[in-house]
This record gives C-alpha cells, sequence and structure tokens, in this order.
C-alpha cells in the first residue's frame, strides 16, 4: 500500500508540474507587434567583469518577444556563462496562427524550425522576426527568471550584446543582425533587466530588476 501511494504521489507531482509548465496558447493574430531596438555602443567602452568572463559590451539591446521555446544547459562548456537559451519571436513568429504550423526545438545551442510547405509565411520573414538568446543573466535573479519561462509567454528584456572572453569558451561574440543564419546568428545578451506582459500590450510588469 504504501508503495502504491508514493507512486501515486510521484504521478501526481509530475503532473502538477508539467500541467504548470504547458505551452500558453492564444488566438490568431499577432501578439507582439514592436521590432528589437539596438543602439550600437562605442568602442572606448569599459569591459565588464561577470565572474570569470570578461564581457565587451558592442549594443544595447531591448525587445518586446513571444517565448517560443526554453532550453536549460547544465553541462556544456558554455552553461557556467549561459545557463538558458530563448528562442523568441515578434510580428508575425508571435501569431499563434503562424505557429501552429512550425515545430520549433532548440539543441547544441542552435534554435531549430520545422514545417510543412508551403511555409506559413515566407522563410526570410521567419528568420528576421525570431531569434535565439543565449541569455547571461546580470543576476540570480534574471536566471531564475529566464529559466522558469513557459513556451507562449510574452516577455520584455533588455540589457546589452557583448562578446565574451574567458575559459572554457575563448572568444564569443553576439550577433548584431536579426537576418543571419547559421553559426553566429545568435544574440549573446547580458540581460539586466526582465518582465512580462500582457496579451493587450500594456505596461510591463516588473519581476525582475538589477
Amino acid at each position: 500500500m504504501k508503495i502504491i501511494s508514493a507512486l501515486l504521489a510521484i504521478a501526481l507531482a509530475f503532473f502538477v508540474y508539467f500541467y504548470l509548465h504547458r505551452p500558453i496558447s492564444y488566438p490568431a493574430g499577432v501578439l507582439v507587434d514592436s521590432e528589437p531596438e539596438q543602439l550600437a555602443i562605442s568602442d572606448g567602452q569599459a569591459l565588464i567583469e561577470h565572474g570569470e568572463y570578461h564581457l565587451k559590451p558592442l549594443a544595447r539591446f531591448s525587445l518586446d518577444a513571444r517565448i517560443l521555446h526554453r532550453k536549460v544547459y547544465g553541462y556544456d562548456r558554455e552553461a557556467k556563462l549561459v545557463p538558458v537559451d530563448l528562442a523568441v519571436g515578434w510580428g508575425p513568429m508571435s501569431d499563434q496562427a503562424v505557429l501552429d504550423q512550425i515545430k520549433i526545438s532548440q539543441s547544441m545551442r542552435f534554435y531549430w524550425y520545422e514545417y510543412q510547405f508551403p511555409p506559413p509565411i515566407p522563410k526570410d520573414q521567419i528568420i528576421s522576426h525570431s531569434t535565439n538568446l543565449h541569455v547571461i543573466p546580470a543576476t540570480s535573479a534574471v536566471a531564475s527568471f529566464c529559466k522558469s519561462l513557459r513556451q507562449g509567454e510574452l516577455v520584455h528584456l533588455q540589457g546589452e550584446l557583448v562578446e565574451a572572453t574567458g575559459p572554457e569558451i575563448g572568444t564569443w561574440r553576439s550577433s548584431l543582425s536579426r537576418t543571419d543564419t547559421g553559426n553566429g546568428a545568435c544574440e549573446l545578451m547580458l540581460v539586466e533587466d526582465c518582465s512580462k506582459l500582457g496579451r493587450a500590450q500594456g505596461k510591463p510588469t516588473p519581476l525582475v530588476r538589477r
């Protein structure tokens, strides 16, 4: 009887966990109609010391986006600096009608998408309205926030795109374009502020501040 009770408790715990972390779905329509904002930083900007790593700021960066997928990394060589990657989308890539026709996943520090031909929107729009963010959390609170995000949540992220150097990673430089693809096309972002957004794109509710 005790074994059965224990198994039922474990099964219930798994059910509750997956229910609370299930993807969020919405009616059709664009949920985030703004573009990411990027402002170049001069070469004279001081390096940011982040534990064992040196971060060279390349641009101030902020965006409102829908979480397309989240991947927590714990054991690869980059995990100490970047414990979580966020695949995010805006514009047509925040529209449920579009995303219902695209399979999205993350692995090996890449964001992958698959679809049946023809694609729901032109491929160049998929590329230019979504990206994979390598998140360098400025604080432990930011790390917890990003690790807990559910697929479908709407978020505001703000910080800096950087070039990082340090143990195990050598030199790791952020992309500064939203239209590139392949190796090196992801954004390496020091996330300083983050908050969740409501569906109405109203005022963000701040959850974490540096």
